[in-house]
């Protein structure tokens, strides 16, 4: 796996942890919630990619 990759992923376990804070105590429509959300989306996605770029490679 390349170290792109792996940084994602530790991202993604930051940004899932972030979004899991920020939602206690608010609702999914929050903005705050909202932004943190898309944060996670925008890296998911693009780790999505990456991968799919990867495993064509074989």
């Amino acid at each position: 796996m390349s170290v792109i990759i792996n940084e994602l992923i530790k991202e993604i376990e930051k940004l899932r942890e972030d979004l899991i804070k920020i939602k206690v105590g608010r609702e999914y429509t929050d903005p705050d919630v909202v932004t943190a959300s898309q944060k996670l989306d925008d890296v998911l996605n693009k780790y999505q990619e990456l991968v799919k770029l990867d495993e064509s490679d074989y």
